[in-house]
């Protein structure tokens, strides 16, 4: 697999300055492949509660997460919704291929996103096998994740799946100290992690006070969140 060094003077500008480069799907590109795919990408950014594709709709463009939390949901017949999904930076937005949207797909969080129109995309891959690979193992990653999560879902008690949740959010999107400590603001109400566990809010917020009491998290403005201990939160995940 091809690396580019971030001063090569022909990737292009952006490419140079994103930090998740390496690690999503362009890191199976070279430079002139970067070059090419940039002519025909742009960087939008989302503000929280933004409602970015909806659920049976046409699929014009995917896209690469570089920083902040989207949400996957999906709506009952009966006009519930379901939280299916996180995703957060470096993973792939859309289903390749598909005609339309499974999902709906929200900001969780404020979000950063590079975004390709399909067509595009769809003709790099077929002409590049090791995008087409790169892209097959985040999908695979997510499954693998996604099967780790029904685990949580079908066997765990409450308490483990707040942990669980937290520790999720933890490890993906907020840089760790050499102390093992981790800070970060929840990129979801009571309410929406209340769907993903498939829980009540009144239990999360009861389970998620009993680690503020035990001191495995610290709660600040009700939102922001202080791990002063990751190994601590993960020895309460299970």
């Amino acid at each position: 697999m091809t690396r580019i060094d971030i001063h090569n003077s022909q990737t292009p500008a952006l490419c140079q300055s994103c930090e998740i480069r390496h690690k999503g799907m362009c890191g199976a590109l070279d430079a002139d492949e970067l070059l090419a795919l940039s002519r025909h990408t742009r960087q939008v950014r989302h503000e929280a509660g933004a409602q970015l594709s909806s659920e049976d709709t046409p699929i014009t463009s995917y896209a690469n997460v570089m920083r902040g939390v989207v949400k996957l949901t999906k709506m009952l017949e009966d006009g519930r919704q379901q939280v299916v999904g996180l995703q957060f930076a470096p993973d792939f937005v859309g289903r390749m291929y598909g005609s339309n949207s499974d999902v709906s797909v929200e900001a969780a969080s404020n979000v950063e996103l590079c975004r390709v129109p399909r067509a595009a995309l769809e003709q790099l891959v077929a002409d590049n096998p090791k995008l087409e690979r790169r892209l097959m193992e985040q999908t695979l990653r997510e499954l693998d994740e996604a099967r780790g999560w029904m685990v949580t879902l079908g066997r765990k008690t409450a308490a483990e799946k707040v942990a669980s949740f937290l520790y999720l959010i933890a490890t993906h999107i907020s840089p760790q100290d050499d102390a093992g400590a981790a800070e970060f603001d929840l990129p979801l109400s009571r309410a929406d992690i209340a769907d993903f566990l498939g829980l009540t809010i009144e239990t999360v917020s009861r389970q998620m006070t009993k680690l503020r009491t035990s001191g495995v998290i610290t709660i600040i403005a009700n939102r922001h969140i202080l791990v002063p201990d990751l190994a601590r939160l993960k020895a309460r995940c299970s």
